[in-house]
């Protein structure tokens, strides 16, 4: 069930969202004067930049997997389990062809912040368990 969002996914007026594990809040919103087009993702004082098109990318492979997809949350420093969304995010032969992350040094963390996004969007289900959290396409 998608939980109520607030925001608008703009600057002025960021999406308020929630991590999987429900631990931690932060706020995403489009920046489509940026090049690649990206979302802002700001946890704290840390911001952290995907590709805009994360979303639809995203989605499409969910709607194609079929069924739940673990999260897989990681740094960018450390590897993604394999059949991860995290992995996905990050995998040579994603749609972009590698990171969807765009800050070097931040650009994990993929399926950690993204799934709460697609959520809120109606895209998609995730669980909401303490840690191994999954995601499916709605």
């Amino acid at each position: 069930m998608a939980k109520k969002v607030t925001g608008t996914g703009t600057k002025q007026s960021p999406w308020q969202l929630t991590t999987p594990s429900g631990s931690s809040g932060y706020q995403m919103f489009k920046d489509e004067s940026a090049s690649p087009p990206a979302l802002v993702c700001v946890v704290g004082k840390t911001e952290l930049r995907y590709q805009l098109r994360a979303i639809e990318d995203l989605h499409k492979m969910l709607k194609a997997n079929g069924g739940w997809m673990p999260l897989g949350s990681a740094d960018e420093q450390k590897p993604a389990a394999e059949g991860t969304v995290e992995a996905w995010g990050r995998s040579p032969k994603n749609p972009v062809g590698g990171w969807y992350g765009l800050r070097k040094g931040y650009r994990g963390r993929f399926g950690m912040y993204m799934p709460p996004l697609l959520e809120a969007l109606g895209l998609a289900e995730v669980e909401h368990n303490p840690k191994n959290n999954r995601m499916r396409a709605i």
